[in-house]
């Protein structure tokens, strides 16, 4: 497979033709619901990790991947691909944005809307405040964006009504610390490493893209280090991504 880069995409990008969503959309978000809720079920109360072994942290990772995916979902829902039925769309947004830390999706929507419209400046929420542009100092803008002080209440009193039921070590391993994890990736794969540094004038969307390799696209963010596709064609859902890759290298 070839690994080409576009770290300056043409501006005459060919674009793929939005398709109806049909029901493919809901069926993906519920796997990824589903498998996140299940393995997260057996990872509570019935693994016993020996922590010597690299299985529970590759189950950590695991269930980090599955985190990743929740917030994925709830990111479709505001571009509304998941489900052509607005109700149902937004509804199961919600659902994967609380999943997902607690996060509310009435209160994402406008400002993920609002980072689409002004890129990589001073009114694009994601963006760091034009002094700062490392990684941590991002990170911390970043979050400070968007994390609430109900969300941390909510998250310490679901910890504490977990460890109840469930031994603490597991709680924090694969239900606190996958979620950490999660926000990393998605912040370091879909918002620093797209949006940093200077970008080419004829760069639209001030977004680069990862070289060409699916697999590592969609291990990494699912799809979404394909950031230039996506500014490009909001409309294309994660899945298929990687066919405005594949277009764009042709």
């Amino acid at each position: 497979m070839h690994t080409t880069a576009t770290a300056h995409p043409s501006a005459a990008t060919t674009r793929l033709k939005p398709a109806p969503v049909g029901n493919k959309g809901v069926l993906v978000a519920g796997v990824i619901m589903l498998s996140w809720g299940a393995l997260l079920t057996f990872l509570l109360a019935f693994y016993e990790p020996n922590w010597r072994t690299p299985w529970p942290y590759l189950l950590l990772l695991l269930q980090t991947h599955l985190y990743t995916g929740l917030f994925i979902t709830a990111h479709d829902a505001m571009h509304g691909v998941v489900s052509a039925d607005k109700r149902l769309n937004n509804g199961l947004g919600t659902v994967a944005a609380l999943l997902f830390a607690f996060n509310w999706f009435p209160r994402m929507l406008p400002k993920h809307h609002q980072h689409h419209r002004h890129v990589g400046t001073h009114d694009d929420p994601d963006f760091h405040d034009g002094h700062h542009p490392g990684f941590l100092p991002w990170l911390a803008r970043f979050a400070w964006n968007y994390v609430t002080w109900w969300q941390i209440v909510l998250m310490a009193a679901t910890y504490n009504v977990l460890k109840l039921s469930f031994p603490q070590a597991n709680v924090i391993a694969f239900w606190m610390v996958p979620a950490i994890l999660a926000t990393v990736q998605l912040f370091f794969f879909g918002t620093y490493l797209p949006h940093r540094g200077e970008h080419a004038e004829h760069n639209l969307h001030k977004s680069r893209s990862q070289f060409r390799h699916h697999l590592w696209a969609f291990m990494s963010c699912y799809f979404f280090g394909y950031h230039y596709e996506h500014h490009d064609q909001p409309y294309l859902p994660w899945w298929r991504l990687w066919q405005a890759k594949e277009t764009a290298a042709r």
